[in-house]
């Protein structure tokens, strides 16, 4: 091997050696001149590290609450996240600190506030009235665990109720518990021999507040007189209790039973049920009971002005309905309506006209929160369609397996990908607005579009519009269609290489430019697409079979290629020209019948409809080799200008010409250093085991990964830890491991020492730390193009890094990126004319790289990013002129070059969670923040950063986080941020009418001050809650500040809400944050003079 010179050039200044020529040293002097040129204008006050927004639905739901004034949706999960939905486009994640499963959610109605109650027996209050929520106040309980909440609209005592079937009542202004107490043995009193199990519901009667309903786990109900302190009726019933609900008029309710069974009491008759409904029991003849049933979880009993009310129901199915999927009924008047569900019902919620429990209802839709999705239901329609869901909720539809980020995309992208996906689009749902349509948009900072690509495990790819931290489904494109599907698992191929998924997507490659799309899939295919506006039928798929083997010394080179010099293209005699449609049987098994030459997939071989979107180009799939499975894919590449697509996997590499349908290089690793292998290997013959299922691991939580599966081209992952077992030192290798093709870059530069100008060439990336370069030699443009052959050659270049390669870019000689040559897009499936024809014989491929009309003396930069550390290297001197050692403990994850400011930097994530950005060429560290440690898989394979300081990741199987790196962004965020609380006008209350006022009726109104108060009621045991204050900050103490002083203090800040501008404000803030305290001085002193009057009337 030539030995590879490298000499350091620090801070542009180069120290020759005396021993060096005299044309080297002046050589060398130029190019450090040059480097001292470039003026780097990033600076570490460029760089802030923040997370921005989440999308996606919420992992594992838990909980739900709707605010029917402000129309905001509220659900929390069993990590103790909060996300918060209002109008499409207005979203908000917060998360509790302790992690606890939230167990129920209660709005304060139209007030800007949450309450949340956790599985750790904590009780939280959110401020929603800033554009990032944050806890006023918590409450931690400390000898018993909380069952059920709830809050009566417009009051401040929230009722909470506990495991051991007692009630305390909490102050949510002060966050302090009330010494009034509901005791169970007090409530049931003799009624029962047994305790009556947790309290399950409570709730007060809508006609009389005074009066709380209290139900128990073990069937007891009770009506409780909250005045004179005991039970005014006691309800007894042999089955348990799931939930409870009240009819508006406050004289019947009903009741959910473990054995599918509602009962519906009058109020005044507690002996027995009025009426007792088995929604899904089959009836039998004889008056005997119908059969048990699964248990009703929840209820809920809505009234209409014009007809019969609405009993709406979740779960309750007979016993014998095996395998039907999860329901909800809606049961109105004589009708039954039983609507299935693909996942398990959560929680459901009937949106009502009105907040105020005792007017008629008029219920109009029922949110229903499934384990992975979140379901509206129109109740107004016939037939009760469902509304079209506008949040960005269908990330998992199928579990990503892999990511990809686009800033800064061309402006025709997003509405050319919206025009194709619009006609992919379901119909017949609701015609309907959607409804949770509260708070408003935030200001729109960013004006470049932004464009994210999942791919899944059931091989689609989504397009998503991620501009100005929003999120939109834009295309769906399925890239299994072009496989026969076997019907059932025996039918399966033997030739499979994973258990499931086979057509799961591993790797993306995009050219935003050309619209070119080129996917790797998990059973070592590769598929090129086109993009087009017009629909075509492909009669035959175009198909290519690679054989790529890993091979030493011995072992023959197939198909006879002999390296260097590298095959020409072309010839009829290669096997790898188009494979007719059916797959040769002959060539199904070698000699000694082991699996040989077939694929792991099998095309399609009937004509194909493609509808306007992405179209198959070409198919590649490599095949079995003497009884060796293909390899996954680790690496690939597609170049739009060139028409040439490259893959590697830990067998070797291979390049295929897309435009004429060949391979033009199918080489062993190995073979791609000639003579200059600087590596001991051992011959080995191929494995005659089946490979392991190497299918991308599931992205699920909790799935058990067998210890071959999901192992990274670069990484040996032992039990999910990211510890590497791989010496640092390369000079000789461990027989066993392969050399994988982990990163391929096409540019236009210098290949070799002496080239005096760039040309056309790959640069290869390998898991040991070695660079090679391949030079293209490509035909004229125009119908030359598709006639002459491609020639491939290597260059002899060698440049070595520690670690295995992870990206690669390439400065021109001002230190701005050159970026890879590309054809722009233009529609393919329109006849053109003669004068494009002839346009199209003089185009050139469009190169962003301004050496092409360069002098010969200028330079290039290549810049390097290993697992280890990053290179800059001189071009065409080779001579590395800067180097960074990234990592020594650790390893990177994901490397990009991206620009930022008008400039570009390195910015790397590694895999003990810190994110690091470089400037370049000179890699001086300009932000180095531990952000969060590498704890899955998931997180490691779908980390991308993207152009101006923008990241993301897939933070749980159903979620994508994204983040910014840009001190710019994070300022903006606020901005950015939509507002959750608008100040809307309370409704009107209910008109009791003239009679109802004359004599009596109506709804009773309580003064529970009087009853709850400290000065009635006493302090409550110190022992039994902690009160922790809450980092809600000023703004949220100002913003939600309790009693009559809240009320001014609100009375003030709502002339921010109403959007006065920020400048008028300015004097108006100081003196309110001046009078804050003075305010709270006489907090006592204006409660006592208004307490006869309710706290939302001032």
């Amino acid at each position: 091997m030539r030995k590879f010179n490298i000499r350091k050039v620090l801070d542009g200044l180069t120290a020759v050696s005396s021993a060096a020529s005299a044309s080297s040293a002046a050589q060398q002097q130029q190019a450090g001149n040059r480097e001292s040129e470039i003026q780097e204008t990033l600076q570490s006050e460029h760089f802030q590290l923040c997370k921005t927004v989440r999308h996606g639905f919420p992992y594992q739901p838990s909980a739900l609450a709707f605010d029917p004034v402000q129309k905001i949706l509220a659900i929390g999960t069993q990590t103790g996240a909060l996300r918060l939905f209002g109008r499409p486009g207005v979203e908000c994640y917060c998360q509790h600190d302790s992690g606890a499963a939230v167990i129920q959610l209660q709005f304060l109605i139209n007030e800007g506030a949450l309450v949340s109650a956790l599985a750790d027996d904590t009780l939280h209050l959110w401020n929603l009235r800033q554009k990032r929520p944050a806890i006023l106040h918590s409450l931690k309980f400390n000898r018993e665990r909380i069952t059920f909440c709830h809050l009566p609209f417009q009051s401040k005592w929230l009722y909470v109720g506990t495991e051991r079937g007692n009630i305390h009542i909490v102050n949510v202004e002060s966050f302090t518990l009330s010494g009034y107490v509901i005791m169970w043995n007090k409530a049931i009193e003799l009624s029962s021999k047994s305790h009556p199990g947790p309290i399950v519901h409570i709730s007060d009667n809508p006609m009389d507040e005074g009066k709380l309903l209290i139900g128990f786990e073990s069937g007891t109900v009770v009506l409780w007189d909250l005045k004179s302190k005991k039970a005014d009726y006691r309800y007894s019933h042999d089955e348990a209790i799931h939930s409870v609900a009240w009819h508006h008029e406050g004289k019947q309710f009903i009741c959910s039973h473990s054995d599918g069974t509602l009962t519906i009491w009058n109020v005044k008759s507690p002996t027995k049920p009025f009426q007792t409904i088995t929604p899904h029991g089959k009836q039998l003849k004889d008056g005997k009971k119908p059969e048990p049933c699964k248990p009703i979880l929840k209820v809920e009993y809505k009234t209409t002005r014009a007809g019969e009310p609405f009993i709406i129901l979740s779960g309750g199915l007979s016993y014998d309905t095996v395998g039907r999927r999860p329901c909800l009924t809606v049961m109105h008047g004589k009708s039954t309506a039983v609507l299935e569900m693909d996942y398990s019902i959560v929680d459901f919620l009937t949106l009502c006209e009105t907040p105020y429990p005792n007017d008629f209802q008029e219920p109009y839709a029922v949110v229903v929160l499934l384990e992975k999705d979140l379901v509206l239901i129109d109740l107004a329609q016939n037939g009760y369609p469902i509304f079209e869901n506008p949040y960005p909720l269908t990330i998992h539809e199928s579990p990503v397996t892999c990511c990809e980020y686009f800033a800064d995309c061309p402006v025709d992208l997003i509405p050319a990908l919206y025009s194709v996906g619009a006609r992919q689009k379901r119909q017949g749902y609701s015609k309907k607005e959607w409804p949770i349509s509260g708070g408003n948009w935030g200001l729109i900072t960013q004006s470049y579009p932004e464009i994210i690509i999942t791919g899944h495990a059931d091989g689609s790819i989504k397009f998503w519009d991620a501009s100005a931290i929003t999120l939109q489904v834009l295309y769906k494109l399925k890239t299994a269609k072009v496989f026969e599907k076997s019907r059932n698992k025996d039918d399966r191929p033997n030739t499979d290489i994973v258990d499931e998924d086979p057509y799961a997507i591993q790797i993306i490659s995009w050219c935003p430019e050309s619209r070119m799309l080129c996917i790797a899939g998990v059973s070592a295919h590769v598929i090129i697409y086109r993009f087009s506006k017009q629909e075509v039928t492909t009669e035959v798929i175009p198909m290519l079979e690679v054989r790529l083997l890993y091979e030493i010394n011995d072992i023959e080179s197939p198909d006879g290629e002999q390296v260097p010099p590298l095959p020409t293209p072309g010839t009829g005699s290669n096997p790898q020209s188009i494979v007719p449609q059916s797959h040769p049987s002959t060539s199904s098994s070698s000699s000694d019948g082991l699996r040989d030459n077939v694929p792991c997939l099998k095309v399609k071989n009937s004509p194909l409809k493609q509808s306007p979107g992405y179209q198959i180009e070409l198919v590649i799939q490599l095949v079995w080799v003497s009884g060796e499975p293909p390899q996954q894919i680790t690496s690939l590449a597609v170049n739009s200008a060139y028409g040439l697509v490259v893959f590697g996997n830990c067998n070797g590499i291979a390049m295929v010409d897309y435009l004429q349908k060949t391979v033009l290089l199918n080489l062993g690793t190995i073979e791609l250093y000639g003579s200059n292998d600087p590596y001991r290997r051992e011959p080995r013959s191929p494995r005659k085991t089946r490979q392991p299922s190497g299918g991308l691991c599931d992205i699920n939580e909790g799935t058990m990964v067998p210890e071959d599966r999901c192992k990274s081209p670069t990484s040996d992952v032992k039990d999910n830890s990211f510890s590497r077992s791989r010496s640092s030192s390369v000079t000789s290798i461990d027989k066993e491991s392969r050399e994988a093709i982990s990163a391929l870059h096409f540019c236009e530069t210098f290949t070799r020492k002496a080239d005096t100008s760039p040309s056309p060439c790959l640069w290869v990336g390998t898991t040991l730390g070695t660079v090679l370069v391949i030079v293209l030699n490509l035909p004229p443009g125009g119908e030359q193009r598709l006639l002459q052959p491609v020639i491939v050659s290597p260059s002899g270049t060698i440049l070595r890094l520690k670690g295995a390669i992870l990206r690669m870019a390439f400065l021109d000689t001002t230190g701005s990126l050159v970026s890879p040559a590309h054809e722009p897009w233009r529609e393919h499936n329109v006849p053109e004319d003669k004068d494009e024809k002839d346009k199209l014989k003089k185009r050139r491929p469009v190169s962003v790289s301004p050496s092409s009309s360069q002098e010969i003396s200028e330079n290039q930069y290549a810049v390097i990013c290993s697992e280890k550390q990053a290179k800059v290297i001189s071009l065409p001197s080779q001579n590395c002129i800067y180097k960074q050692n990234i990592t020594e403990t650790s390893f990177v994850l994901r490397g990009d070059i991206v620009s930022l400011s008008n400039s570009i930097c390195l910015a790397c994530f590694c895999a003990n969670g810190h994110i690091m950005t470089f400037s370049l060429p000179s890699l001086r560290p300009l932000l180095d923040v531990y952000y969060l440690p590498l704890t899955n898989m998931r997180i490691a394979r779908t980390f991308c950063f993207t152009n101006n300081g923008q990241a993301l990741y897939l933070v749980s199987p159903t979620e994508i986080q994204r983040l910014t790196y840009s001190q710019e962004t994070c300022e903006n965020l606020q901005e950015m941020l939509g507002e959750l609380f608008t100040p809307v006008e309370t409704p009107e209350a209910p008109n009791r009418g003239f009679f109802k006022g004359l004599f009596g009726g109506g709804a009773q109104s309580l003064d529970r001050e009087e009853l709850f108060g400290e000065s009635a009621s006493g302090k409550a045991s110190r022992s039994l809650a902690q009160h922790i204050p809450g980092p809600g900050g000023i703004e949220g103490v100002k913003g939600a500040a309790s009693g009559v002083v809240g009320e001014l203090a609100r009375a003030r800040l709502a002339l921010d809400e109403r959007g006065q501008k920020l400048g008028e404000l300015e004097e108006k803030t100081a003196a309110m944050l001046y009078s804050a305290d003075s305010f709270s001085k006489h907090a006592h002193e204006m409660m006592l003079k208004y307490k006869d009057k309710k706290w939302y009337q001032f």
